[in-house]
């Protein structure tokens, strides 16, 4: 019984925190308070002050994590709406995201080294931006920490999500081809919905990025690795 209290009160909590979050998004519209940033914020700051365990709150979270699933089939139908146009810009999103692949892999290592990262701490943030299973498999690949990659995807999501709107505007992007792929390809689903704020077509584009994404970074981290290491 206690457990079916614990999972209904989380679920509950974590619909309630997310339709404030986006209360205050649309009241106050800015990238930084980004819905699923301040609703993550709000759960945690609770879970301490309460002093609730994180695999406590899972029992009921881990209900909502399980829509995930659906809700990223559902982007398929942007992508079938906008199929004609999506054919015509295959090129320019192929080239586009591999760079992207490329600039994500390079920057995570990088910037690990250059603060002295040990090297299992490398291998997990290299694929950060991609989406968690597919970082997550090629983290454990490598030897890093899967459940480390996992929180470095989530930051590079959420931080490309609330400053790429920013970044955009610094470098005088404005097509929508080039705000989709750098959604998808550096922030996955997180930024994918962000891009999806913007326009249907936008959001088609950053999808077929986030998956092509992940394909070029799983078949060519392995090399990049090696050339860095």
């Amino acid at each position: 019984m206690n457990d079916i209290i614990i999972a209904i009160t989380a679920i509950i909590g974590t619909v309630l925190a997310y339709l404030f979050s986006r209360w205050l998004y649309k009241r106050v519209y800015t990238p930084l308070l980004l819905p699923v940033a301040v609703s993550t914020f709000i759960i945690v700051i609770f879970l301490i002050a309460t002093n609730i365990s994180y695999d406590t709150y899972m029992i009921g979270g881990e209900w909502i994590h399980r829509l995930l699933g659906p809700a990223v089939v559902a982007l398929a139908y942007p992508l079938y709406q906008n199929r004609d146009v999506l054919k015509e810009l295959a090129f320019p999103i192929v080239v586009g995201t591999f760079i992207g692949a490329v600039v994500g892999i390079v920057s995570g290592v990088w910037m690990a080294k250059l603060v002295r990262f040990e090297e299992e701490l490398v291998f997990s943030i290299t694929p950060k931006s991609v989406t968690t299973p597919v970082a997550m498999d090629i983290s454990e690949s490598l030897g890093g920490i899967d459940t480390l990659s996992a929180v470095f995807v989530m930051v590079a999501g959420i931080a490309g999500a609330m400053f790429g709107t920013y970044v955009f505007k610094w470098f005088g992007l404005k097509e929508m081809i080039g705000r989709g792929v750098g959604y998808g390809s550096a922030s996955h689903a997180i930024g994918t919905s962000k891009a999806l704020e913007n326009g249907p077509l936008e959001g088609s584009i950053s999808t077929i990025a986030m998956i092509l994404s992940a394909i070029f970074v799983s078949i060519i981290t392995p090399y990049l690795i090696q050339m860095m290491m």
